[in-house]
């Protein structure tokens, strides 16, 4: 699960990938249960948007994900991705396992030292919890739009 700011574009983002099977918008990492994104926009719920990416291993490796992650945003910025400002927006990897944690903090560590950033990177990596699913106008916001 990662969060990238709206959940809206990072939602395509993820589709567009080969080998990725489904990504779900949704809410992750706060303390209220079954958010409404009126609640999580509030900035009171301590939730992040999420998108849950669910991928074929034999097609597309996490760490293409992670890469594919770190390009959609820019995670020098706390709690804000653009105009968008607020804890929901921060940058944030949820993983679900050793593997996926020791993953995104090399993933991390290599790109602050690439110098592709001047700033710092605030991404959280923290274990996953929650993922409470957005409601159904949320999900392929985007490509309803269209």
């Amino acid at each position: 699960m990662f969060g990238a700011g709206c959940f809206w574009g990072v939602e395509e983002s993820f589709r567009r990938i080969p080998g990725v099977l489904e990504v779900e918008a949704g809410y992750s990492g706060g303390s209220t249960e079954h958010p409404t994104y009126r609640e999580v926009c509030s900035n009171t719920t301590g939730h992040a948007e999420t998108v849950r990416v669910a991928f074929d291993p034999e097609h597309v490796t996490y760490d293409r994900l992670l890469e594919a992650f770190w390009s959609m945003h820019d995670p020098t910025t706390p709690n804000r991705q653009g105009p968008d400002v607020g804890t929901q927006y921060r940058s944030v990897i949820f993983t679900s396992s050793q593997e996926q944690e020791r993953a995104a903090h090399a993933s991390r560590d290599r790109l602050a030292a690439s110098g592709r950033y001047e700033r710092p990177i605030v991404t959280e990596i923290v274990s996953a919890g929650t993922f409470w699913r957005a409601e159904e106008y949320h999900q392929r916001y985007l490509e309803k739009q269209a």
